[in-house]
């Protein structure tokens, strides 16, 4: 049976974003959509490109549905706005 590979959390990597708020640096992890900056506390977002959730039939069933609301929740606020 094929797996979604967005589900497969071994493979996590590290991608540092720069905080819009106070310039500080914030490591945000593959699998989170935000962090909260260390320094000034505010919402830090990780840049957001296309996921599975945009165009795959199965992504609710894969990733489950308290996940999938949450994604989508993010994707109607701006992710990547930093607000």
């Amino acid at each position: 049976m094929l797996k979604c590979p967005g589900s497969e959390s071994r493979n996590l990597t590290i991608e540092e974003v720069k905080c819009p708020h106070c310039g500080e640096i914030e490591e945000i992890f593959s699998n989170e959509l935000r962090v909260k900056c260390h320094k000034c506390g505010q919402w830090v977002y990780k840049e957001q490109a296309p996921s599975c959730i945009d165009w795959c039939a199965k992504a609710k069933e894969c990733i489950g549905a308290e996940k999938y609301q949450e994604l989508r929740g993010f994707k109607t606020e701006g992710v990547g706005s930093g607000k």
